[in-house]
């Protein structure tokens, strides 16, 4: 019909580099990769640009999993079916190393960094089924406390081979973990928990002592993975334990699964409730200290919180610079307007931030600065996971209506906005931890110190944040901090985002995010940043997404 001839309109964006066109994140590669292990996110740049790995994430989404308790027959078989997508995307992932291949490279070699480089780019083009990619690189830490379990799951925990089904882990290529650690009455607070735990030496799971494990878990992640680390009470205490779905003899692990979770985004991954009854699992770490053992692997997938939701932003911004870069309205392009250019240099600035931190803490882990991640790791996680909504939110608005509609990505990436911020302690939990770290691990505020102070002397408003660190350590000992605890964190996150800039991005960028996020040339909103010089803009707008 002619009345439907369309004009003005935005072509898909797909077909293009994700990693190329991101000179930010290409920065942090070069400074922090070593040259011989920048080749899988190299390789992953152009596949999260294509328009097939689009329609895989369409189709994940579009396509939700399916519980399939009993077979035609009526025998429990507690399995979940997946659209072939699910699929293509983990054996892209598992691929190119982004499960827990960087636990057996030596410190220091950078496997870390150009691991997390690489998450963020494959972030980008669906989230759910990185969930299971993150636990199963945040298994090995944990497991490490006990090396005869490390040493029998650990290689293929870290394969490249992605062997889905369920069947005893020696017969696998490859493995994927998951974890079950909350329940219906404590959510968070994983003391509460009632999952009983009762001592059965020799059974069917190699590697350590062997307990039967009888109770519920609220949320249990990617319940199609081959093993779980699962917190249970023991006559000691709290434990933590491996548990696999189907045994070292073969048959299958009383592991039912009860229903998956309606959720409001992350629709492609299968989070389910679980009951266990007389499960068999073998102890991780010291009986009685399952939280101090959890923590290893807690840490990990806050880190991947913080690349995942610097992703999220990624992929937000790079689809409204495009859009207003073809959408034409009011007589000019969109972006060339200068309100317009304010939003997007404003959240240009937010996603490299985000970036860059994840990054750091990246290679963080690469040199065993525990100190340093101990702290860093707890701020990014509570400060880029709370950004991460209102930035993709006004991300959204960019396209109008346009975004509010399916097909043009944006709306899948605002549901799936809240959940790392929710996903291993909620706000207020991170908050809090940043709290305990300063009082009882003051090697952590002086590691945070250590590395800001490398970005002294550039900013006067920084220098002043930065002399605020101890003063925040201080207040952390007073009674009333608890009720200051997201301000303390915001500020400190703020601050270590800050100094990072300064000393790796370019000056506009580094200049800009001063002003406004510490300076107070910013109003309450994103797109209300102080005065910016057009070369500024541009040189802004160009880094974000090179025209």
């Amino acid at each position: 019909m002619t009345t439907h001839e369309v004009t003005n309109v935005v072509p898909r964006p797909v077909g293009h580099d994700v990693y190329a066109g991101d000179p930010a994140l290409q920065a942090s590669v070069e400074r922090w990769v070593p040259a011989d292990r920048r080749s899988d996110v190299e390789a992953l740049g152009p596949l999260a640009g294509s328009e097939q790995a689009q329609d895989w994430a369409d189709r994940a989404n579009t396509h939700s999993p399916v519980l399939r308790t009993h077979d035609r027959i009526g025998r429990r078989v507690d399995e979940v079916e997946f659209d072939p997508s699910w699929h293509e995307l983990l054996a892209v992932a598992v691929g190119h190393g982004l499960t827990a291949e960087p636990w057996t490279r030596p410190a220091g070699s950078g496997a870390h960094a150009a691991r997390a480089a690489g998450f963020i780019v494959w972030s980008q083009v669906e989230q759910g089924h990185l969930c299971p990619v993150s636990m199963t690189y945040a298994a090995a830490p944990a497991l490490a406390t006990t090396p005869p379990l490390a040493s029998g799951w650990l290689p293929g925990l870290a394969s490249r081979e992605y062997d889905p089904g369920l069947r005893e882990h020696h017969a696998k290529a490859g493995l994927l973990a998951g974890m079950g650690l909350t329940e219906k009455q404590g959510g968070s607070d994983v003391r509460v928990n009632t999952t009983w735990a009762e001592r059965h030496d020799g059974g069917p799971v190699e590697g350590g002592t062997t307990f039967r494990l009888t109770g519920h878990k609220w949320f249990c992640s990617a319940p199609m993975s081959d093993v779980f680390l699962v917190l249970a009470q023991t006559d000691a205490g709290l434990g933590c334990f491996l548990v696999p779905r189907v045994l070292a003899d073969g048959s299958p692990n009383p592991f039912a699964l009860q229903r998956l979770k309606d959720k409001l985004g992350n629709r492609s991954n299968a989070s389910s409730e679980i009951e266990l009854d007389g499960t068999w699992g073998a102890l991780v770490g010291e009986e009685g200290r399952g939280i101090r053992t959890i923590l290893e692997m807690v840490s990990a997938t806050r880190l991947d919180c913080i690349l995942g939701s610097a992703a999220t932003m990624r992929a937000a911004l790079s689809r409204a610079i495009h859009h207003t870069r073809h959408r034409r309205a009011f007589g000019a392009l969109l972006v060339d307007q200068p309100l317009m250019r304010n939003v997007l240099a404003d959240l240009a600035l937010e996603s490299e931030a985000a970036s860059l931190l994840g990054m750091r803490l990246a290679r963080a882990v690469d040199d065993g600065e525990t100190e340093l991640t101990r702290l860093g790791v707890a701020l990014g996680k509570f400060w880029v996971c709370k950004r991460t909504s209102p930035m993709v939110a006004e991300a959204l608005e960019c396209l109008g209506g346009n975004g509010y509609v399916e097909e043009n990505g944006l709306a899948r990436l605002y549901r799936e906005a809240p959940l790392n911020s929710i996903w291993e302690g909620s706000g207020n939990v991170n908050a809090l931890d940043v709290l305990r770290a300063m009082v009882r691990e003051p090697a952590s505020v002086a590691a945070l110190g250590k590395e800001l102070a490398l970005a002294r002397g550039s900013h006067a408003v920084l220098d002043e944040a930065i002399d605020g660190v101890e003063t925040a350590a201080a207040q952390a000992l007073s009674p009333d901090a608890p009720w200051s605890a997201r301000r303390v964190v915001e500020r400190l996150a703020i601050t270590l985002q800050a100094g990072l800039l300064v000393r790796h991005a370019p000056a506009e960028v580094a200049d800009a995010f001063v002003a406004s996020r510490l300076g107070g040339d910013h109003g309450a909103t994103f797109g209300t940043l102080g005065r910016l010089t057009p070369e500024a803009t541009t040189n802004i707008l160009d880094r974000a997404l090179p025209a």
